[in-house]
């Protein structure tokens, strides 16, 4: 398991229609805060704000096709190239990651094929090198951008 400090983050919020809403600098709209997509803003502004990763080479809920399935990720980084670098999985606070999120987030892979595969639920945070499938290295950070 990783540790990511959000302490330093902001995120934009609002007020609307009885509903707090807050701002997807990626998707560049205002959307509904759930408790998912308060670990995805917050991820993104770590990752951009923090890390440095270009926001330009960053997708939040696209849609793939796997196999039959229509599925909508949380948030692929694309390297320099515009390939798929990183793939991340996002749960709400309450679900832990466990092998199920795993699973899941391996079901977008077969089809975005990422380097790199991130799991978080705003606490429980997991990065892994999947850049020799036969050999999957946890690491104990999120790889600096070099896309």
């Amino acid at each position: 398991m990783i540790t990511l400090d959000f302490s330093n983050l902001h995120i934009k919020l609002r007020q609307a229609s009885e509903r707090t809403q807050v701002f997807d600098p990626v998707r560049k709209k205002w959307v509904v805060l759930t408790p998912e997509e308060h670990v995805r803003q917050y991820l993104l502004q770590y990752m951009i704000q923090g890390m440095g990763y270009p926001q330009a080479l960053i997708a939040v809920e696209k849609r793939i096709i796997s196999g039959q399935l229509k599925r909508r990720f949380d948030i692929i980084v694309y390297n320099r190239e515009h390939r798929p670098w990183m793939l991340v999985e996002c749960k709400e606070p309450e679900v832990p990651v466990t092998d199920d999120t795993l699973f899941q987030l391996l079901a977008y892979q077969r089809t975005a094929s990422c380097r790199y595969w991130t799991l978080s639920n705003g606490h429980q945070h997991f990065c892994a090198d999947a850049s020799d499938p036969s050999k999957i290295k946890w690491l104990e950070d999120l790889p600096p951008y070099n896309g």
